[in-house]
């Protein structure tokens, strides 16, 4: 699967106006993440990176 076909969503926290918005794409083994406004490139993290990084930005 190319980056391009990958089911890309905004976060929720991201408003309707556009402007700086964090996009996600999720597979099995690799959380794909991208700036809306500059989609390439992406940064790819694993799962367990992932939750330990939304585990600490809840803190």
């Amino acid at each position: 699967m190319t980056v391009e076909q990958l089911n890309w969503f905004k976060s929720s926290y991201s408003g309707g106006e556009g402007g700086e918005c964090l996009e996600v794409a999720v597979t099995p083994h690799t959380i794909h993440l991208r700036d809306s406004k500059h989609p390439a490139p992406t940064l790819q993290v694993t799962p367990s990176a992932w939750s330990a990084f939304l585990a600490g930005a809840r803190k």
